[in-house]
């Protein structure tokens, strides 16, 4: 079986621009086993930097997973209503003319392979709870999904990726709707959406290695799983941060020469998961940084080669 690297959290070029750089880390992943593809990150246009460049260096061979958290996550700092999920009408009008944007996208992504490679796009139900006159909800979810989903995705399955729900007894990371709300969304919406887990962000939301397990059963058991994204957490103080959306790779296990020691995501915790998922999800990936910040294409490569070793094995 193959996965989906969400690379670009791993890539050298994280801070800076150097195409030789970046075209070395792609070759890197090309050359690896159980490579099916990309998540490729969406923050309002192909490329940050050079769409011409990207369209050369990604293997038509690759499938797609265009994710949108990052032009989310951006517009949210300029306006704390934007979202899917937001009462506020103008930040709800706000995120679908964001989303709108992925079309043409998706559109030229397909083209430069020749077939529709794009099998999904990745939703997510913002703004953040928990700041003063800040309101979202499953219906206003609800309604933006009902309407994205009338628009030509080729083929691409929309699916909202859960992240970390606003808790008020502890510090969210981002704070959206719950995994339950979400669900009740996707019905309300009454659009073909399915929901994603990312392992990492579910631990995050609960500060329990459980959570993942809980979620994907219960999307499994509504139906609703679609995808399944491997980042690690670790409650413990690491470089990669406490209880912090830092795409923590995975623990050390038998036979990798890469790995992060306090990391929840055990050879375990990944068997475990991929057994609650089953065959139901379209997508299974594994997105991951690197630390240091100055670690050298050998670690960040190794990092995503000895994952998708783990996930392999594991039982996917």
């Amino acid at each position: 079986m193959s996965f989906f690297v969400g690379a670009y959290a791993t890539s050298p070029c994280g801070s800076r621009w150097e195409p030789e750089l970046e075209a070395a880390f792609w070759a890197g992943l090309r050359a690896m086993p159980h490579v099916r593809g990309l998540e490729y990150p969406f923050a309002g246009k192909l490329h940050a930097h050079d769409e011409a460049w990207a369209l050369a260096h990604l293997d038509p061979a690759w499938d797609i997973v265009l994710t949108c958290l990052p032009g989310t996550m951006d517009r949210l700092e300029a306006d704390p209503c934007f979202g899917l999920a937001s009462e506020d009408e103008e930040g709800r009008r706000a995120a679908i003319d964001f989303i709108r944007l992925a079309l043409p996208v998706v559109a030229r992504l397909n083209q430069a392979a020749g077939r529709e490679r794009v099998v999904a796009v990745e939703l997510h139900s913002a703004p953040r709870r928990g700041k003063p006159r800040i309101n979202s909800s499953a219906v206003a979810l609800g309604r933006s999904l009902a309407e994205i989903a009338g628009w030509d995705w080729q083929g691409a399955k929309l699916v909202v990726e859960h992240c970390d729900a606003f808790r008020a007894d502890l510090p969210p990371v981002k704070g959206f709707l719950t995994f339950e709300e979400e669900i009740e969304a996707v019905r309300l919406s009454g659009a073909s959406v399915g929901l994603c887990v990312n392992w990492g962000r579910s631990a995050i939301e609960a500060r329990d290695a459980a959570r993942p397990l809980e979620q994907i059963a219960l999307a499994r058991k509504e139906g609703l799983l679609a995808g399944v994204m491997f980042s690690g957490a670790s409650g413990a103080e690491t470089a990669w941060g406490a209880w912090a959306d830092g795409h923590m790779p995975h623990a050390p296990a038998a036979g990798l020469d890469y790995a992060a020691a306090g990391s929840l995501m055990t050879e375990a915790a990944i068997a475990a998961a991929l057994a609650a998922a089953g065959d139901a999800p379209a997508f299974i990936g594994a997105k991951i940084t690197a630390r240091p910040a100055e670690a050298g294409l050998e670690v960040r490569l190794g990092l995503n080669r000895d994952l998708l070793t783990l996930i392999s094995r594991s039982g996917a």
